[in-house]
């Protein structure tokens, strides 16, 4: 049931996002290592829809929040108001309170409001006047960005970019996908009617069986090993203990969709680079990319 249930949710989202099926794959494995998900790539790639339709197959509550540079924190967390009847401050949740949230372009709002994203990130919870709010489980968010070349953006700052378990690129669609998308009859209000592959607890436990997957201290010696090199490089700062965690969680999710219960190395480079060049780059993605590349060429696996 559970493979037969994952393959159904796999083939139901390369429907939607055509010829990109390791992307698609990555997300999966992004939302079954508990990680939040940061989808940087032009518009009209398929961000919003590929984030809407993963809600939908897996019967999440969802809500998208179009990030402007006018918008406050409390246009996301929700805000105190006063009840004369009541006499006492009432809370009024914000569109946060969902399982997943879709922060769509979330680079076009000022680094203020990009913070009040950070406590939600780390801690599945938010504070407001002084009280905590615990969000709903699980609690996801895919946010959306343009590239930071285009105008009206601003960059994530490095506290925020760490949240993000990965960060993947869709790019442009073959010749063959292509067409295939000119030809098909879907449209945007199809997504609210994709039939639901698995449940919010039947996701909670594949996340449980993806903790399970084991891994030996020759592999997490293969881990630190990336680790320590990137943290050696003078071009950029090296990835953080969170990022080494994630980088494992990830790992382990990516073993657990290929049909394995320990890991390997060809785990840990299938999702290093999506885990680690966020974190990596100074000045431009592509210098991540190149440092990330670099850091798996260096390293090699002793098993």
């Amino acid at each position: 049931m559970t493979q037969s249930g994952i393959s159904a949710l796999l083939q139901q989202l390369e429907q939607v996002l055509l010829g990109k099926p390791r992307q698609i794959r990555l997300a999966l494995a992004c939302i079954l290592a508990r990680g939040h998900l940061l989808i940087e790539d032009l518009p009209g790639m398929g961000k919003t829809s590929i984030s809407h339709a993963i809600a939908q197959s897996l019967g999440l509550s969802y809500q998208r929040i179009q990030f402007t540079s006018d918008m406050l924190p409390a246009d996301i967390l929700g805000v105190s108001i006063f009840d004369q009847h009541q006499a006492q401050f009432i809370f009024h949740p914000g569109p946060i309170f969902k399982q997943m949230i879709l922060a769509d372009e979330i680079n076009r709002a000022s680094p203020k409001t990009q913070s009040a994203l950070l406590e939600a990130m780390a801690e599945q919870q938010i504070s407001v006047d002084g009280i905590t709010h615990r969000l709903p489980n699980p609690f996801f968010v895919i946010a959306t960005q343009n590239p930071t070349d285009q105008s009206g953006t601003f960059a994530l700052p490095e506290s925020q970019l760490d949240r993000f378990m990965m960060r993947l690129s869709i790019g442009y669609p073959s010749h063959d996908a292509e067409l295939a998308m000119l030809k098909s009859n879907h449209n945007h209000l199809t997504l609210e009617q994709l039939p639901q592959c698995l449940t919010p607890l039947a996701l909670m436990q594949l996340q449980e069986e993806c903790d399970k997957v084991s891994a030996s201290d020759a592999l997490l010696n293969y881990i630190l090993a990336l680790v320590a090199f990137s943290r050696s490089q003078s071009d950029s700062v090296g990835l953080s203990p969170r990022a080494t965690k994630a980088l494992l969680q990830a790992a382990k999710a990516w073993a657990f969709l290929e049909g394995r219960h320990y890991l390997v190395p060809e785990d840990v480079q299938a999702v290093f680079c999506c885990v680690a060049e966020h974190r990596l780059r100074t000045s431009s993605q592509l210098q991540g990319e190149a440092l990330s590349e670099r850091i798996l060429a260096s390293v090699n696996p002793i098993m």
